[in-house]
């Protein structure tokens, strides 16, 4: 099961009432969006239409009564195929007082569907995706993993942080991962306090990535934040609602970190039905003339690997106890995965990996009940990861695609690995952007706080 959001986001508005109470109508299964040519320079025309909505599936919702607003619904619409070639074909007119710099931000789990759809490795998808866009009038291409690196690094700070501060009276732990939006939106709108306070406050890797483009990116081209628009490539719908949140550092103007997000199969489809002549493309950095020449990865098999990388840093940290392979243990289902640390037979660090809304639920009832052994659990909407992100994993049925996923995740584990605290641009970043790793910008820039108090806790005890 996907997030409870992830297929409440029609390009048309639909209330909280119509998605909580429809079943996917005929207009629905056909749904479609014009999308408007592409003047391209040499005279000739890019014909790009008849791109999908997301479809709807009373199946897929959590059936919780809390879904998007109307309002939310509307904004949600703006994002999309249309959104993004308006600004392309904005850009080719002569009044320039109108141009924006077109930025996309391309997430590491999007890749592996590319270079499955494509027959490429990681990289090589990396380099023809860039191509593209670039083809189309994008101007920069940047991956997020730099972003992710933030999350996660202040992610290891706040849990070490947490765990000396426990106590039964105060309990910080544990600490449950921050970067799903369509968990976090769930947290905040359904299941509210007592969950809440237990939500790292790290900003997810979209939030982060939003940031370094609209404020350190902008400054660095002598732009103003609103001359900027950022589209995100991403794997799931839930992306799109998550670009909703007013986050955005006071120094944005207003303006949203993520101006539009595009799901890995929306893309893909813009790319099937061109014909424009492509000639591959090294991402951009955010530091000027570099060039990212090989796709990096988190240690993670599906993920950005918070739970890998938050359990050996504690480790060190709080033990002085080096972990090189973390070994996973699964449990009730593949989708639900323990990690310890042991010495002298006391368990010193139990860490949890908790995928899909069904053990999500598990972990909440358990947690409610003060039955919850976990010092930290990383948690995602969608079972299988993100690599199974409904915008780019999914059948024409609606079901996930399993022999794809198999190849995605291959492709995936291919990818080197890159450890946070090894990456010099992140340390530069902290210096330069940032005034220190401890400095108050870190606080405004890369973490966030949560809202909501909840429902009823008759509309919460949701039975799976």
């Amino acid at each position: 099961m996907s997030s409870p959001y992830s297929h409440c986001l029609p390009a048309s508005v639909i209330s909280k009432v119509e998605c909580s109470k429809k079943t996917k109508t005929d207009d629905q299964e056909n749904a479609s969006v014009d999308v408007p040519s592409l003047a391209l320079e040499n005279g000739e025309k890019g014909e790009f239409h008849k791109l999908a909505d997301a479809k709807i599936f009373l199946s897929d919702c959590l059936a919780c009564d809390s879904c998007v607003t109307a309002e939310e619904g509307l904004q949600v619409s703006q994002q999309n195929a249309k959104d993004f070639f308006r600004v392309l074909n904005l850009n080719k007119k002569c009044d320039t007082s109108q141009h924006k710099v077109l930025v996309v931000s391309v997430c590491p789990q999007s890749l592996p569907y590319f270079a499955a759809k494509f027959r490429l490795s990681v990289t090589d998808a990396s380099r023809r995706l860039c191509g593209f866009l670039k083809s189309l009038g994008v101007h920069y291409v940047f991956d997020t993993t730099i972003a992710a690196d933030f999350s996660v690094l202040e992610s290891q700070k706040e849990f070490v942080r947490r765990f000396r501060q426990h106590s039964e009276e105060e309990p910080a732990l544990p600490m449950l991962t921050s970067a799903c939006p369509g968990w976090v939106r769930y947290a905040e709108r359904v299941l509210g306090h007592p969950v809440t306070p237990h939500l790292c406050t790290a900003k997810s890797p979209q939030q982060i990535m939003g940031s370094l483009v609209k404020d350190y990116f902008a400054r660095r081209q002598n732009l103003s934040p609103d001359k900027i628009f950022h589209v995100i490539v991403a794997p799931c719908y839930d992306r799109k609602l998550e670009a909703l949140r007013e986050d955005v550092p006071t120094a944005l103007h207003g303006s949203r970190g993520a101006d539009c997000v595009l799901t890995s199969g929306e893309v893909v489809q813009i790319m099937e039905q061109s014909d424009l002549a492509v000639k591959d493309a090294a991402v951009d950095t955010l530091f000027g003339g570099l060039k990212e020449e090989e796709v990096r990865r988190h240690d993670g098999a599906s993920s950005d690997g918070y739970l890998a990388h938050v359990f050996r840093h504690a480790a060190k940290q709080l033990f002085d106890e080096d972990v090189g392979e973390v070994t996973y243990r699964t449990l009730r289902n593949k989708d639900f995965q323990e990690v310890t640390l042991e010495k002298n037979g006391e368990v010193l660090l139990r860490f949890a990996a908790a995928y899909g809304f069904r053990n999500i639920q598990n972990v909440v009832l358990k947690l409610k009940k003060g039955r919850f052994p976990y010092h930290f659990v990383e948690v995602l909407a969608c079972a299988g990861g993100c690599l199974n992100g409904r915008g780019q994993a999914q059948a024409e049925d609606g079901r996930a695609d399993k022999a794809l996923l198999r190849q995605m995740e291959g492709k995936y584990a291919d990818v080197p690995v890159r450890p946070p605290e090894t990456s010099a641009h992140v340390q530069e970043l902290y210096r330069e952007w940032l005034d220190g790793a401890d400095s108050p910008r870190v606080r405004e820039a890369l973490h966030t706080v949560y809202h909501g108090p909840g429902l009823p806790a008759a509309s919460r005890d949701i039975k799976w």
